[in-house]
């Protein structure tokens, strides 16, 4: 009696395991004339792709997607009906962080686990999604995933470098980022009274000092669409995956 309590209890208490995929980018650094996200190969968009990431993880309750008003229709017209995880579709706002305070006001929990995403990221995977929501479990309130930087990285102004930091203690961040909702709704309240730009979530967090920021190993193939030529590396990265 007391096995089949306890088991009732832990699934009462579970958390809902929350994707927030930003992609209300207009891609002006591409200079594609429409939004990178909706750039396709092989038929398919780079947001379906990322989409099917989180989709296809047995851990990701609910999928929530940001996106400019001019692209809520065609959004609507592409996914509806296509993911069963799919919750919202939420109008971005005017920065990437406005658009991640959007969808975390459109989730309804008091509490969560919630793993923001670069909507023009499209090659994260399963292990790193489950280690993010394994971490959060185990108590972490904020986490990003990241990698080693094979360059040199330097601190310049005026065209002159003012500083050389060790690179072993650098990382390149990328997504997603995981965090309890309360943390992150909290930084977010706190941003959005700030006359600063964030183009990181855990910035929020660290700007703030409201909880420790804990790294993840994230992975080489994670990358960021930004520019055309990345278009041709996505494609190498999709013809591995499918061999």
């Amino acid at each position: 009696i007391f096995f089949i309590y306890n088991t009732h209890m832990e699934k009462k208490d579970k958390l809902t395991n929350y994707a927030i995929i930003l992609a209300s980018g207009t891609g002006s650094r591409f200079g594609a004339g429409v939004a990178k996200q909706f750039l396709k190969i092989d038929n398919k968009t780079l947001l379906e792709y990322t989409i099917e990431n989180f989709q296809n993880c047995r851990k990701i309750d609910k999928i929530i997607i940001t996106v400019s008003e001019d692209n809520i229709q065609n959004t609507q017209n592409l996914l509806t009906n296509k993911y069963d995880k799919l919750y919202k579709i939420v109008k971005g706002g005017c920065t990437r962080q406005e658009s991640a305070f959007n969808a975390l006001n459109a989730i309804d929990d008091t509490e969560a686990n919630v793993l923001i995403h670069d909507g023009a990221r499209p090659f994260t995977n399963e292990n790193i999604i489950n280690e993010c929501i394994k971490h959060l479990d185990s108590g972490i309130k904020a986490l990003t995933t990241a990698i080693d930087s094979a360059d040199t990285i330097v601190k310049v102004e005026d065209n002159k470098i003012l500083s050389m930091p060790e690179r072993q203690t650098l990382k390149r961040v990328q997504t997603p980022q995981g965090f309890k909702l309360s943390v992150i709704k909290q930084a977010h309240e706190l941003a959005a009274k700030d006359n600063y730009n964030y183009t990181d979530d855990c910035g929020i967090i660290v700007k703030n000092n409201l909880a420790e920021v804990f790294v993840i190993k994230g992975d080489n193939d994670n990358i960021k669409i930004t520019y055309p030529q990345d278009l041709e590396l996505a494609k190498q990265i999709i013809k591995k995956r499918e061999s």
